[in-house]
């Protein structure tokens, strides 16, 4: 069983800091906006409008977080975008249908995440190289495709299958989703009871989804006008924090970011793990890009310019470390509205344009140095002379690899990931928690926090 101590550990400053500095944004606006006459800065119509903005961004911070996770990251996300959108507008203009427009589109996105991550992988050239070298090139080869003009298309189905609103019964739904989380944490409660997980949140989850719950029924909206776009962003987020936190394949995806030698000798496919985050980014970049096009029918080749810095922005706030190994999708799109959320609150209060981009850039460094002094601190705080482990002398490949222990103790094993080297907290299935590899003599593992 967990101590109290490790219990808190999630609401640690270096561990839910994104968390507190998007709450506190959201008082500061609301209390400005009831200061100064303005309409509740929560309503459902502004909530559902920040989303909607949040949408492109969000779903591509998801998969540029996985990306970061297995230690890498991918530059060229924007153009890849605007590339499969042009594809997809084409195609559809050709008379082919939407399905195979879209289809076509999504494999566009697809062929350049897997042309990036061959060559990071395979080739061995950095991927900053790789991944900028192809974002100029679309850039390129749009330009030559377009001559410099847009792409139009006055067919109406894909703005038909893409655009439009899903009404909901916030009170119903958000009770609903409260109630998920308490079967989540009462799922949790056994894992832990019975000897599987020790990281202790699965009380966690039923408080928060128990004040979910009551908090919805009493003070949320019952018609709430989300779009097409927000729903697809969703599920996505929902889809990838799942598989990265109960799944062996975001166990060993950690595994891989955080000590690439120690996950190849526990049997673990290190190539597999590091180019399909590339393909993953590279087939959502092609879904933003088409939900892009669906809204205004029509994109150039400039289009998402600059958005990838955007997402490594949202990235960086939740707390994704940029050398591999720790990192989290709801923190990072907690970053992504954060962002947002600023953008829009300067609009509502009247912010001049002036001073927005200087006051996000304060933002975005000033969490940045909380998250290293905040890192730092509890780094010294924790590494002591008992968190040395003992180091068994090793014979063999293991020993002139400079592996200290590596025991598969069978194929099957070894395909599990299952090896004494293995990443103590993966096996937790907390994508929140240290992902540290047994590598070296116990030193060369890397800790990494979220």
């Amino acid at each position: 069983m967990s101590t109290v101590k490790e219990r808190l550990a999630p609401f640690r400053l270096q561990r839910a800091g994104v968390v507190y500095a998007f709450a506190l944004i959201l008082v500061v606006f609301t209390s400005a906006a009831a200061g100064t006459g303005r309409p509740f800065y929560l309503s459902a119509l502004n909530s559902a409008n920040i989303l909607d903005q949040t949408a492109q961004v969000g779903i591509l911070a998801v998969f540029m977080t996985i990306c970061l996770i297995s230690g890498n990251f991918d530059l060229s996300i924007g153009a890849t975008g605007a590339l499969a959108a042009g594809v997809t507008l084409t195609v559809l203009n050709s008379g082919l249908g939407v399905g195979i427009a879209l289809l076509l589109g999504l494999l566009t996105g697809v062929a350049m995440g897997a042309f990036n991550g061959v060559f990071v992988q395979y080739v061995g050239v950095n991927a900053f190289i790789v991944t900028l070298g192809t974002m100029t090139g679309i850039r390129g080869l749009l330009f030559i495709l377009t001559d410099g003009r847009s792409i139009q298309t006055t067919e109406t189905g894909l703005a038909d299958l893409l655009t439009g609103d899903w009404p909901v019964n916030l009170k119903i739904w958000a009770a609903v989703v409260g109630c998920a989380f308490v079967g989540v944490g009462v799922w949790s409660i056994r894992r832990e009871k019975a000897g599987r997980v020790t990281d202790g949140q699965g009380y966690w989850y039923v408080f928060a989804g128990a004040l979910l719950a009551a908090v919805s029924i009493v003070f949320f909206p019952t018609y709430w006008a989300l779009s097409k776009q927000v729903w697809i962003f969703l599920v996505i987020v929902l889809a990838a924090w799942a598989v990265l936190k109960f799944t062996v394949v975001g166990r060993r995806l950690y595994a891989v970011g955080g000590n690439v030698e120690a996950a190849r000798l526990s049997g673990i496919r290190v190539a597999r793990y590091k180019v399909m985050p590339f393909v993953l980014n590279g087939l959502f970049a092609a879904l933003v890009g088409i939900l892009y096009a669906s809204r205004f029918s029509a994109i150039n080749p400039q289009a998402l310019t600059g958005i990838e810095l955007t997402v490594l922005a949202a990235a960086i706030l939740g707390g994704t470390s940029l050398f591999g190994g720790a990192g989290n999708v709801l923190k990072s799109v907690i970053g992504a509205l954060i962002l947002f959320v600023l953008a829009n609150g300067f609009g509502v209060l009247n912010l001049g344009a002036n001073y927005q981009d200087l006051i996000k850039g304060v933002v975005i460094i000033g969490a940045a140095t909380i998250y290293v002094l905040a890192e730092k601190r509890g780094g010294r705080k924790k590494l002591t002379a008992s968190d040395v482990p003992a180091v068994t002398p090793a014979s063999g490949p293991a020993e002139a690899a400079g592996t200290g222990i590596v025991d598969v103790a069978s194929p099957a094993a070894a395909r599990a990931g299952s090896g004494s080297v293995t990443v103590a907290s993966a096996e937790s299935n907390n994508t929140d928690a240290d992902a540290t590899s047994a590598g070296g003599a116990g030193a060369s593992g890397s800790a990494a926090r979220s």
